[in-house]
């Protein structure tokens, strides 16, 4: 059950603009107090919505093979929910932070090209800090703890490492963070290319 209320889930504002992702367990959270509905394919690009009460009497008719039980209910793990009164605007960039360099960079170090687990991995500064490099997306690199420490505070001509692709901030999705395994197929209409039609029903 732990592992299904941790599931990632698309959420949608009012205008079904995909936003970000959230746990299945906020999902339905937010599904319970009325404050979003399911979104559930219905035939090619064709979609119908579902409160708490007809999410539940749809899981209990077509169960999947993740679901949340409790005492009394089994519940469908949903995959995109959309807020019922929320109209956040999508964000337009990607939080500067440690584990979204990370991510950018695909958990591989951009001197020796080899992926690491996060626990084995650094930040390094192309231009060092000691001769004004800035903390940014435009100048953070991942780094393997054996590169970092072979580069120290020298700059890239100087110990003759340059970073394997020049870095720069990357272009927020809302499933940003998410590994590429750990995302749905019924995602794909709202996230990627601006959607030009979508029958809705229900």
């Amino acid at each position: 059950m732990n592992d299904a209320l941790q599931r990632a889930v698309l959420v949608l504002n009012r205008n079904w603009q995909a936003v970000q992702t959230c746990t299945a367990r906020r999902a339905v959270h937010l599904l319970s107090i009325g404050h979003a509905r399911v979104v559930q394919e219905d035939g090619e690009e064709m979609y119908e919505t579902h409160d708490f009460n007809s999410w539940l009497q749809y899981s209990q008719r077509i169960p999947s093979d993740v679901m949340i039980h409790s005492v009394r209910i089994a519940l469908r793990v949903p995959k995109i929910i959309v807020l019922s009164i929320y109209d956040k605007i999508p964000s337009k960039e990607v939080t500067f932070s440690r584990r979204n360099v990370f991510w950018r960079d695909q958990f591989t170090c951009q001197y020796c090209h080899r992926a690491f687990a996060e626990s084995d991995l650094n930040l390094d500064h192309v231009i060092p800090r000691q001769k004004g490099g800035k903390t940014s997306w435009d100048n953070i690199v991942t780094s393997c703890v054996k590169c970092n420490t072979r580069k120290g505070s020298k700059l890239p001509h100087e110990a003759n490492m340059y970073p394997r692709t020049k870095p720069v901030a990357p272009r927020w999705k809302p499933d940003f963070g998410i590994r590429e395994k750990h995302q749905e197929a019924s995602w794909a209409t709202f996230v990627g290319a601006r959607r030009e039609q979508m029958g809705l029903c229900g």
